[in-house]
């Protein structure tokens, strides 16, 4: 698979890339998919959910009531989850969220969500450049004349950009990130996948 280089003035450069297949061209596998971005959203969970339970309320354990003849139900002390300010019943406890994936299936999940994307049309590639200084107003030229502004969009560089990521970081739709870092979800979770020349051949060098 071929796609043309566009340079940030949104034209073609007349020159292009070679996508292949092996990453790009495969069929993707939704299993693997579900797999990636399962154990994506669960290391976002902190786990440091917590409520106390019975025996970490603070209060007396002299029973209320007697047990019988009262006319109403039995109840033991001040703790009881039945009262206000008594204990959770099986409440939530500080856990870890982890969950383990082979090596293997996180790159065929990656190669999966790619080959999705070149499939639907929704991967473009630009050359590299850079900014001196922090300029959101230029990136945001660069993204009407590639026609993505308004959509959802995934920068990946080759190498840490930083100019580049500060221009972005204030704009909704739009993400800088590294090809070392891009991930199953990130590929999914955008309408286009921009990708820069070096970008590619990080990419293709990491899944090969």
């Amino acid at each position: 698979m071929k796609l043309d280089v566009f340079n940030i003035q949104g034209e073609k450069t007349g020159r292009s890339v070679d996508l292949p297949d092996e990453i790009f061209g495969i069929e993707p596998n939704e299993h693997a998919v579900y797999l990636a971005v399962k154990q994506y959203l669960a290391h976002q969970r902190q786990g440091t959910h917590s409520s106390k339970e019975r025996n970490a309320v603070k209060g007396s354990r002299r029973k209320l009531k007697r047990q019988k003849g009262t006319g109403t139900a039995r109840a033991g002390d001040i703790k009881n989850p039945l009262f206000r300010g008594g204990g959770r019943v099986f409440g939530p406890r500080p856990r870890k969220y982890t969950l383990g994936l082979p090596k293997k299936v996180k790159r065929l999940a990656r190669k999966s969500a790619l080959a999705a994307k070149a499939q639907k049309g929704q991967l473009f590639v630009v050359e590299d450049f850079s900014f001196d200084a922090p300029k959101t107003k230029a990136y945001v030229e660069i993204l009407a004349k590639l026609e993505l502004d308004g959509k959802k969009v995934i920068h990946v560089t080759a190498d840490k950009e930083e100019n580049v990521y500060l221009s972005s970081r204030n704009l909704p739709k739009a993400k800088v990130m590294r090809a070392q870092d891009l991930n199953t979800y990130a590929v999914l979770n955008c309408q286009t996948l921009l990708l820069s020349e070096g970008a590619v051949e990080k990419i293709v060098e990491t899944l090969s």
